[in-house]
């Protein structure tokens, strides 16, 4: 008996190698995710702005700015530590317990105090701790689908040094086998380790957002140091003019642009995680909604990764599955064979599928005893198990195993061997691993010692499939009606990947492209194939990386799903990495942005329709938030042109306005529901900007069309004769009238305003009768009056606040209506 090694030298190996653990991201603390949040240059601008108020006296709307700031770190910082408590609930493999021999007794210790030239004991249903070279097998069969993506288990023996590694799943036999690498030398390892070279680019949402926000606080900039001189220029004193103008034109600056794009990730998160998606960067969810091309690993994603008995071959018929309850009597016989050639309680796939498929027909399942067992072997691809009952003397040989092995021991003539290849390269072309059945009765008193000696007598063949999802087709449909390029990438042969492929729906021209000829492709033959491709076969996972380098340089945004390790390079170098989260490593977890909690394939489609209404919704609120600061804009700086005219906007109006555009951009956009035809329509544009020229200038239209509103009203009370304070007040509720008008019309951009008040965005009610409780208290109240300025003119008198904003409405819903019929 092996004695393995001793306490004394483990620990010393143990102190040399360190734990036997895969490479994880440390968790970040409050600190550092207050710094990352703070360095971004839009946080950094509320920074600015809020201080700048509050050295300017304006503590109010300077302690909001800076109080906002702390609001996102806080935000973040709990989103973070809520992802990776999730993940960690998620971790299956990463310790798991592991049976060795030292100093000659077997221990059983954690997976993680592992060391090389430990001896681990294998057996049925075990976690392999780490890589080792087999010493012993006695029908060890692996199931290494994690590392390799290949859902059959492979059969190990101790020859030429076979080795085991670490995360594979122990299905059939037992077997010992010295560890050589342990944590981040094994090929999990190995994997994790690599990913740290594989640099994440920001999205193109957060750099346009960079430029944008960049590009406006240089025009507030400029907009602020006008405001002071037309101030100076037409009411002296320089102090005053400073203060009174700084004070006004920061207003203008896009502070709530940084507060939306934070807000809309975060809360789009939250509602992720409410539908089993687990958002690990929140960037991520706006480039999942542009996503172009979508990849995906087959086994265990587009596949159960589980063995079902597809089809039956028996008394010279074909029955497939929806035939078998109809055809009991045809293919009782090779049922019962194969039941009894299996193993009990097995966690091998096959012989699970085939003990389903006994319990799912409700066929009685005789209790024999079991007398001898003849094991696979490298010669002979077949186990024959001989069974006994307890009421009959007579015993029974019963085998399964490759259809060429059964074949042999049926003794077939030429012309029967190939009737029967033929028929079995049929089902192969169509996805299914196949397994021959044979059966005897055992007359002599002895058992022969090799199944050869078996007078056996062909039975049948059995064919199994990895099933699709049930959610596949549907999921791969919208993807097709989304204008999203659905690519396969699996390790199974061609014939495999076609025949899933039609399964599923995936359109494919019956071209697939294999990993030899991927290997003889030069970069720029690959970038020009994988246009009109859209299955890969037999690729190992080196090249799911270069496939997925090759569809970025083509322009696209890559979505990429996967859960075993070796798709982990590629999760992290596409756009979008989607892992799965209940059969997922934890490497492949990792390095995704998006984890999967119920492996749901049609989780992919909510996360995409989640990311184009979140991205709609986005534009729609940037929008808005332009629009808005034109009237603001225009009111300060009209009286600062015109000695004459009294000050419409001070900074208690401003903080007024702020505390409805804030929550509105922030909650109102944010809930709003998606458009219609939301999955009908193609991704936009790569290259097409976030917030290009045509929205800025449609932004500005209704922003001028708002001022333009608010200054007649304003004329036209100049002319009526009314007090400063009582045009201000006019004025100012015109504009905020009109500001709750313009929210309505722009929350949707399929759908007019009235069924926007009937969809009851619970936000926008909220918001809306705040707002207009406090223009109500502001107007009528004296102690407010004296605050705002205001002074009351009369009911009578704020019935052209209404009707200008009425008139705006009804052009913006009209010109919205043209732009739809202009569209269809």
């Amino acid at each position: 008996m092996t004695q393995g090694i001793s306490q004394k030298k483990a620990a010393e190996l143990l102190k040399q190698y360190g734990f036997n653990e895969l490479p994880s991201a440390k968790p970040k603390n409050v600190w550092q995710i207050a710094l990352e949040v703070i360095q971004e240059p839009m946080f950094i601008l509320l920074m600015f702005c809020g201080l700048v108020y509050v050295l300017l006296g304006d503590y109010t709307e300077g302690m909001i700015l800076l109080c906002w700031v702390f609001v996102i770190i806080f935000i973040t910082f709990y989103q973070h530590r809520k992802t990776e408590k999730s993940l960690e609930a998620l971790r299956q493999l990463s310790s798991p317990r592991a049976l060795v021999i030292r100093d000659g007794q077997e221990i059983r210790i954690p997976g993680r105090e592992v060391v090389p030239e430990d001896v681990v004991i294998l057996n049925e249903g075990d976690r392999v701790p780490a890589d080792a070279i087999l010493l012993e097998s006695q029908h060890l069969t692996i199931d290494e689908s994690l590392l390799t993506g290949e859902s059959v288990p492979v059969i190990k023996t101790e020859e030429k040094e076979a080795h085991v590694f670490s995360g594979t799943l122990i299905v059939q036999g037992k077997g010992k086998a010295k560890v050589t690498h342990t944590g981040s030398e094994t090929q999990f390892g190995k994997i994790g380790v690599s990913l740290q070279n594989i640099e994440q680019e920001s999205t193109r949402l957060q750099k346009e957002m960079k430029r944008l926000i960049r590009s406006l606080f240089l025009m507030g900039i400029a907009i602020s140091i006008g405001v002071i001189l037309a101030f100076y220029l037409t009411r002296g004193n320089f102090l005053n003019s400073l203060l009174n103008g700084l004070a006004s034109a920061m207003s203008i600056l896009p502070e709530e642009f940084p507060v939306v794009l934070t807000i809309f990730l975060a809360l789009g998160a939250w509602r992720l995680s409410k539908n089993n998606v687990l958002t690990r960067k929140p960037s991520a969810i706006e480039t999942l909604g542009s996503a172009t091309v979508l990849c995906s690993d087959k086994t265990g994603t587009i596949t159960q990764n589980k063995m079902e008995v597809a089809a039956l071959y028996s008394g010279e018929k074909l029955y497939y599955k929806k035939d078998f309850k109809h055809s009991l009597e045809n293919i009782q016989e090779v049922l019962t064979v194969l039941v009894h050639a299996s193993q009990r309680h097995s966690i091998d796939p096959m012989e699970k599928a085939i003990g389903n498929e006994i319990s799912r027909l409700h066929l009685a399942k005789e209790d024999l005893d079991l007398v001898k067992e003849y094991p696979l072997s490298k010669e002979l691809f077949a186990m024959t198990r001989v069974m006994k009952s307890k009421n009959h003397p007579q015993s029974h040989a019963y085998c399964k195993g490759a259809p060429e092995a059964i074949f042999q021991l049926c003794h077939f003539s030429e012309e029967e061997n190939a009737r029967y290849t033929q028929l079995v390269h049929q089902l192969a072309e169509n996805g299914y691993r196949v397994l021959a059945a044979a059966h005897c009765e055992i007359t002599s008193a002895e058992l022969p010692e090799k199944q050869e000696e078996f007078p056996f007598v062909f039975c049948g063949l059995v064919a199994f499939e990895d099933p699709i999802r049930e959610e596949v087709p549907g999921a791969i449909s919208e993807c097709n009606k989304a204008g999203i390029k659905v690519i396969m990438i699996t390790g199974d042969f061609p014939a495999t990947a076609k025949s899933i492929a039609n399964q599923i729906g995936l359109q494919h021209n019956d071209q697939v492209l294999t990993g030899a000829e991927l290997q003889n492709m030069s970069d720029a033959e690959l970038k020009e194939k994988i246009k009109n491709t859209h299955l890969f076969a037999r690729i190992v996972p080196e090249q799911k990386l270069q496939i997925i380098k090759a569809l970025k340089a083509n322009g696209e945004v890559v979505a990429m799903t996967g859960d075993g390790v070796n798709d982990a390079p590629a999760l992290k170098a596409s756009d979008i990495g989607i892992a799965m989260g209940m059969k997922g490593t934890d490497v492949a977890r990792e390095a995704s942005s998006l984890v999967l909690l119920d492996d749901n394939f049609a989780s992919i489609v909510y996360a995409i329709r989640s990311g184009r209404r979140i991205f709609d919704n986005l534009q729609k609120a940037m929008s808005y938030i332009l629009a808005i600061h034109v009237p603001i804009i225009g009111l300060v700086l009209l009286p600062a042109f015109y000695s004459s005219l009294p000050i419409l906007l001070m900074p208690m109006h401003i903080v007024f306005m702020e505390l409805i555009i804030d929550p509105v951009c922030s909650i109102a956009f944010e809930s709003e529901q998606e458009e219609r035809g939301i999955m009908n329509r193609p991704p936009r544009n790569p290259d097409e900007l976030f917030f290009g020229w045509r929205k800025i200038a449609f932004s500005l239209v209704k922003g001028f069309l708002l001022l333009t509103m608010v200054v007649v009203v304003y004329f036209l009370s100049l002319k009526e004769g009314h007090t400063d304070n009582a045009v201000r007040a006019i004025a100012f509720s015109s504009l905020i009238v009109g500001n709750v008008f313009l929210i309505l019309t722009s929350l949707s951009d399929t759908r007019n305003f009235v069924s926007v008040i009937l969809e009851n965005n619970k936000a926008l009610v909220i918001i809306s009768t705040i707002a207009f409780t406090l223009l109500f208290l502001t107007i009528g109240n004296p102690m407010l009056q004296k605050i705002f300025s205001f002074e009351y003119p009369g009911h009578q008198h704020f019935l052209t606040s209404i009707i200008g904003a009425v008139s705006v409405l009804f052009i913006l819903e009209m010109i919205k209506l043209l732009k739809l019929k202009l569209k269809s």
